[in-house]
């Protein structure tokens, strides 16, 4: 029986892949990676093996990734030591002798230092490169950005202040939610001919804050307004709000990319992978925002 391992399993993304593969396939080919024994618990008690890991610890990685058969990598979210821990992911999947590692990496367009999120770029390309070069049958999961992220977007007041105040101008993104995400995940996980393909995680329409702001009206009954600064201005406006510089950095730089179109590409490989439509952005805010 083929041996799975999860990593990033404590987070929302891993948490929902393994808690699917569990209600697909027995307990004993699911394997999960935690950071300490504490964390462990929560699997163990459900009979899920979890193995004790660091991404900055190259020598526990090779431990942990023993016998596995297949490794789905949730990239790291910390930006700043993101290569590295990476690097040594990538290298102690190699060492360790995995079958297959899948690795969620990011749609986009432009891979040039140009590009306004150059800050994130940088990392997943990084690790595409040496996933491409170890030898090991990978796979490549390029996700829009997630549909989740929306209602930190477009901030907690929205229907008390009735404005959307973003600087992504008319550009618009194909937005998928963390359950279509997991689902593309088990897909992969579960089934063959998926080796050393990169895939395009995106949804089968792309929406504009403009579109967002009419679903929220149409939904809520309250009139939504989006209003589209430039990204000085925003940025000025947030510093003084009070919002953390990092933060105001990234949702700048991902506005930025939506007004040039970087997130704009629809594609029908989610749809054909998971078996049906990905979640509508409209859907989605329904689910947020129909009962307030």
């Amino acid at each position: 029986m083929s041996k799975l391992l999860i990593t990033g399993a404590t987070g929302h993304l891993g948490k929902l892949v393994v808690e699917l593969l569990a209600k697909k396939l027995p307990l004993s080919s699911i394997v999960v990676l935690v950071r300490d024994a504490e964390k462990a618990k929560e699997f163990t008690a459900k009979g899920i093996e979890a193995r004790i890991g660091d991404f900055n610890e190259h020598a526990s990685l090779v431990t942990a990734f023993k016998g596995i058969d297949k490794l789905y990598f949730v990239s790291s979210n910390d930006i700043a030591n993101r290569e590295k821990q990476h690097e040594n992911v990538v290298n102690a999947a190699k060492e360790a002798g995995v079958g297959h590692v899948i690795y969620t990496s990011f749609a986009r367009k432009n891979e040039t230092e140009t590009s306004p999120i150059t800050f994130i770029a940088k990392s997943h390309l990084y690790t595409e490169k040496l996933l491409k070069a170890s030898g090991v049958p990978y796979t490549i999961l390029k996700h829009a950005l997630y549909t989740d992220i929306i209602p930190m977007f477009i901030g907690d007041k929205v229907l008390e202040t009735g404005v959307i105040f973003q600087p992504a101008g008319e550009g618009k993104s194909s937005f998928v939610t963390r359950e279509d995400f997991a689902e593309l995940a088990v897909a992969v996980l579960t089934t063959s001919g998926h080796e050393n393909k990169e895939y395009e995680a995106v949804n089968t329409e792309a929406v504009s804050f403009q579109d967002v702001a009419d679903i929220l009206t149409e939904i809520t009954g309250k009139k939504i307004t989006y209003v589209a600064p430039t990204a000085e201005v925003f940025t000025t406006e947030l510093t003084k709000a009070g919002v953390p510089g990092e933060v105001v950095g990234l949702l700048t730089g991902f506005n930025q990319g939506i007004a040039q179109g970087e997130f704009a590409d629809t594609d029908a490989t989610l749809e054909r992978l998971i078996g049906h439509k990905p979640t509508s952005v409209k859907a989605y805010l329904q689910q947020v925002y129909a009962s307030n």
